[in-house]
């Protein structure tokens, strides 16, 4: 089962980039519902790398429920201008065991609306999670379904607050 988000973002498509290769703002737009704690040797890099990255979760920060794999890739761009993260891990113990591989694709690029009123460029972002959690797999859907809608509204008032800074030549 699919769960799906489309959102225009308030924020240029190199600063939502940015922040969909960032833990911190992995852990911002999943809190409180769920908070990430990694299991990586000095803890959560600065940028998400490719390759995998264990994590214990917390419902709530009160209730463990369980660990889970995060393996991130960066798949190339299906079209010009469109900037893709893939998350393909899944659960590994506790509640989580229960879907043990998912598919969870986030794509970013310029609003096809082009600029708003003021001469702002805007995000285009599409978010796909795929679920297969054999019988339990409705039961799954759904708690990630309602926790999908928190994250894109989370995203929606976070990204103004997205910046994004060039390198200096």
């Amino acid at each position: 089962m699919r769960v799906l988000l489309k959102l225009i973002l308030d924020c240029d498509p190199d600063a939502a980039w940015r922040a969909l290769q960032s833990p911190t703002s992995f852990r911002e737009v999943s809190f409180p519902w769920a908070d990430f704690s990694s299991l990586e040797p000095g803890g959560f890099p600065t940028v998400w790398s490719a390759g995998a990255h264990p994590v214990t979760v917390r419902a709530l920060r009160a209730v463990s429920i369980g660990a889970q794999q995060i393996d991130i890739s960066f798949p190339g761009s299906p079209a010009p201008g469109v900037r893709v993260l893939r998350d393909s891990g899944g659960g590994r113990s506790g509640i989580l065991g229960v879907i043990p591989k998912l598919d969870h694709r986030m794509a970013v690029s310029a609003d096809p609306a082009g600029p708003d009123s003021e001469g702002r460029v805007r995000t285009l972002y599409r978010d796909q999670l795929i679920v297969k959690a054999g019988l339990l797999t409705p039961a799954a859907w759904y708690s990630l379904w309602a926790f999908w809608q928190w994250r894109g509204l989370r995203l929606r008032q976070l990204a103004p607050t997205w910046a994004y800074d060039p390198e200096a030549s």
